[in-house]
C-alpha cells in the first residue's frame, strides 16, 4: 500500500533513490494541532492519520534531500480539542519546546487567527489547513510573512454561495442564520450578506445564535415569517443538523444552503431527511478520481473514509515538501520564500500562492447538492468578482 500510495501523492516531490536507512536520516520537526476530542475530533483524527500516513511514505521512499543529506519528516503533534486557546499553547510549546520546523494546521478559523500570532513571533512557517478566515493570513492589509493556507478564504466561498443561489437555483430573497461568535460562521454569513445583496437579492432576516445553543425555534420563526427562498446556515455539521431537523418539524420546507463546515461522515445519520434537496460549498468532489488513489489508500489503512480536512491536509503537506525541496534549507525565512512561490497541483486542485494574501489564488468550489445518503455534486463553479 505504501508505495502505491507514495506514488499517488505526486512522486516527483519526493526524493527517490536517497541514500542511507532511516536511523542514518537527518529529522525534521513538523508540528500539527488539531481536535483529537471533542466535537470535531473527526475531523481531526482524519487530518492527522493522513499527515502521519504521508509522512511515512515520504520515509519509505527515502526521505527529503536538503543540502546533499537525506532527512525524514517527524509528526509532533498536540490534541487542542477544537480550542482556540488550547491551540494556540500548543502552537507556543511546537516553537518553544519542541523547536519544530514548520507547522500544519490548525483546522479552524477561531485557532488560526490567535496561532498566526504565535507563529509570526517565531519565524516559524505554518500553513492551515481548513481555516479560511481572511484574517488568518492577513490582518490590517498586513501579511503575516509566515502564515499560508491549502483552502480557499471565505469571501470567496460567500461569493460562490451567493452566486449559486441567486444564479443557479433562482433566489431572491435569502435568510441567514449564523454562530456570531465563531470567526468562521460570522464571515461567512457577511460575505453571503454582502454579495447576495450586489447580486441584486434581498437579505429578508439575518439571524445569530452563541456558544452551544440548541435551541433555534426562536430565530426560525422570525425566518419563517419572512419567507425566504433559500437559507444559508453557515454552521458545522452537529449544528446544521438540529437547526434542519427543528426547522422541518416547524413546517419550513425552504432549501438550506451552507459551506465546507457541513460534510462529514456524520451528518447524514444526525440530520435524517432533514436536509434532502439542500446545497453545500465544498473544496472538492469526493467521487472526483484525482481523488481516489488517496481516498484508497486512507481506507486500506483505516477502514474508512477520509473526511473533509483530511484532503487538505494532504495537500499541505505536499505544499511543505515542496517548499523544502526549493528552500533547500531548513531556516523558517527560506522556506516561507519558498511557499510564496508555491504553484503544484494538489488533489483538491491547483495550489498557487498569492504573495501578497499567502491563499491560493484561482481555486474552483464545488457545489454538492444532498440526495438520500448521498453528497452528489453538481458542478465546479466560480463566481465573478464584484466590480
Amino acid at each position: 500500500m505504501r508505495a502505491r500510495y507514495a506514488a499517488i501523492l505526486v512522486g516527483a516531490i519526493f526524493l527517490a533513490g536517497c541514500s542511507g536507512a532511516s536511523g542514518r536520516m537527518g529529522t525534521i520537526k513538523v508540528g500539527w494541532t488539531g481536535a483529537l476530542t471533542g466535537d470535531n475530533a473527526d475531523w481531526g483524527q482524519s487530518e492527522f492519520n493522513t499527515i502521519k500516513m504521508s509522512f511515512d511514505d515520504i520515509d519509505t521512499k527515502g526521505g527529503i534531500e536538503i543540502g546533499g543529506k537525506a532527512y525524514r519528516l517527524v509528526l509532533v503533534s498536540y490534541d487542542d480539542h477544537g480550542d482556540a486557546g488550547a491551540a494556540t499553547e500548543a502552537a507556543k510549546k511546537l516553537t518553544a519546546s519542541d523547536h519544530v520546523t514548520a507547522i500544519l494546521g490548525p483546522m479552524f478559523s477561531r485557532e488560526a487567527i490567535p496561532v498566526s500570532q504565535v507563529i509570526d513571533a517565531a519565524s516559524t512557517p505554518c500553513i492551515a489547513t481548513t481555516a479560511t478566515n481572511p484574517s488568518v493570513t492577513v490582518v490590517d492589509n498586513r501579511v503575516n510573512p509566515f502564515m499560508f493556507r491549502a483552502c480557499y478564504i471565505d469571501p470567496y466561498q460567500g461569493q460562490v454561495a451567493a452566486a449559486y443561489a441567486y444564479k443557479r437555483l433562482g433566489a431572491r430573497k435569502a435568510a441567514i442564520l449564523m454562530k456570531t461568535d465563531d470567526a468562521y460562521s460570522s464571515g461567512l454569513g457577511d460575505f453571503f450578506n454582502e454579495n447576495f445583496k450586489w447580486l441584486g437579492g434581498n437579505i429578508v432576516a439575518s439571524l445569530g445564535f452563541k456558544g452551544d445553543d440548541v435551541d433555534f425555534r426562536t430565530q426560525l420563526s422570525l425566518i419563517k415569517t419572512a419567507r425566504p427562498d433559500v437559507i444559508f446556515v453557515p454552521v458545522f455539521d452537529k449544528q446544521i443538523a438540529l437547526i434542519a431537523k427543528q426547522a422541518r418539524r416547524m413546517g419550513i420546507s425552504t432549501v438550506m444552503m451552507g459551506g465546507d463546515g457541513w460534510p462529514s461522515s456524520n451528518l447524514l445519520a444526525m440530520a435524517g431527511n432533514a436536509l434532502e434537496g439542500c446545497y453545500y460549498v465544498n473544496h472538492l468532489d469526493f467521487d472526483d478520481p484525482a481523488v481516489q488513489g488517496y481516498k484508497d489508500a486512507y481506507r486500506q489503512a483505516f477502514g474508512k473514509d477520509p473526511e473533509m480536512p483530511g484532503y487538505l491536509a494532504h495537500d499541505a503537506v505536499l505544499m511543505l515538501v515542496d517548499a523544502l525541496k526549493r528552500a533547500q534549507s531548513l531556516e523558517g525565512a527560506k522556506i516561507a520564500q519558498a511557499l510564496e512561490s508555491c504553484d503544484i497541483q494538489g488533489i483538491t486542485g491547483r495550489i498557487k500562492i498569492g504573495k501578497a494574501t499567502h491563499n491560493p489564488e484561482g481555486k474552483e468550489a464545488a457545489i454538492l447538492k444532498i440526495e438520500g445518503d448521498r453528497f452528489v455534486f453538481q458542478e465546479k463553479f466560480a463566481a465573478s468578482p464584484q466590480k
